[in-house]
């Protein structure tokens, strides 16, 4: 499947899905893009689902913008917002760690749960935050999205789910990787009442989170550039001692090799999101 044109520019400033620009009167501070280089207001960049409106540069998307780009207006409902990681090892430093990453992202935990519409296709939603903690998994991680399979089972929804994450949460240990099991699970009997999973693989996507629930989907979509992997390129260089490829572990080199199966921009991903959800659900067009 080919690399969906990721270059396209808005069809105007207020084009649905961003912030519209700012006033002439209102501050608006600039943005240099790490790719292209070039400065842009941060208005033109949001209003451009949050890329380099030139080349098509992601940058990194909370989960609260992440919905407002995807699902329907007033559409999400959340779920399970009272599951919330606990310091269960007594790790020094994980109780303030947690107080100071929810002051900064806004959000109790590394996920948001809850159903929404996309497109007028009604689904179970995942979306993961990188301000917390980089996504990392926890307990509480894994807790709300089997809880969300779970839900989507039994009300014979699908799941689409947008990832990002570390990876599993060294301050919880083995109550955060015992996650990639538990999460799996819930996956498989979710597939097993012959219910569509579709993730949305963002970057970075790492460790225990791409081991499990991130690459289990019926049909895996990624956004341009991002990170996917288990190990990071550093350790696997380090450890097998030889040069890594140009471009490894890129979200283009796992469509080369087969792992995922078509790289969306986001200003498209509302539209092809919808699209599957029709084709897999028998939804009306």
């Amino acid at each position: 499947m080919p690399i969906l044109n990721f270059r396209r520019r808005p069809q105007n400033e207020l084009e649905r899905g961003g912030r519209s620009r700012a006033r002439a009167d209102q501050t608006d501070p600039e943005i240099s893009c790490p790719n292209c280089h070039r400065s842009w207001p941060v208005s033109s960049v949001w209003a451009n689902y949050n890329t380099c409106p030139g080349c098509g540069w992601h940058y990194r998307t909370g989960a609260r913008q992440r919905i407002s780009f995807t699902a329907d207006e007033d559409s999400f409902e959340e779920m399970f917002s009272d599951i919330v990681s606990t310091d269960p090892l007594k790790f020094p430093g994980y109780t303030k760690k947690l107080s100071v990453v929810r002051a900064a992202s806004n959000e109790k935990e590394a996920v948001v749960c809850g159903t929404a519409s996309i497109g007028g296709q009604k689904c179970a939603l995942f979306v993961m935050e990188p301000q917390f903690m980089m996504g990392s998994m926890g307990a509480a991680v894994g807790e709300r999205i089997v809880r969300l399979f779970e839900y989507a089972a039994e009300q014979e929804l699908p799941v689409v789910g947008f990832t990002v994450s570390g990876g599993a949460r060294m301050q919880e240990g083995l109550f955060s990787l015992m996650q990639m099991a538990k999460t799996s699970g819930a996956v498989l009997k979710h597939s097993e009442k012959g219910l569509f999973y579709l993730p949305v693989i963002t970057g970075p996507t790492t460790g225990g989170v791409t081991a499990s629930f991130a690459m289990e989907g019926d049909i895996i979509l990624a956004e341009p550039g991002a990170t996917i992997g288990f190990a990071g390129a550093r350790v696997v260089e380090q450890t097998t001692r030889k040069p890594l490829p140009k471009g490894f572990q890129t979200a283009e080199s796992m469509l080369e090799h087969g792992f995922v199966d078509a790289i969306v921009p986001r200003n498209r991903q509302r539209k092809v999101i919808a699209q599957l959800l029709r084709l897999h659900t028998g939804g009306v067009k």
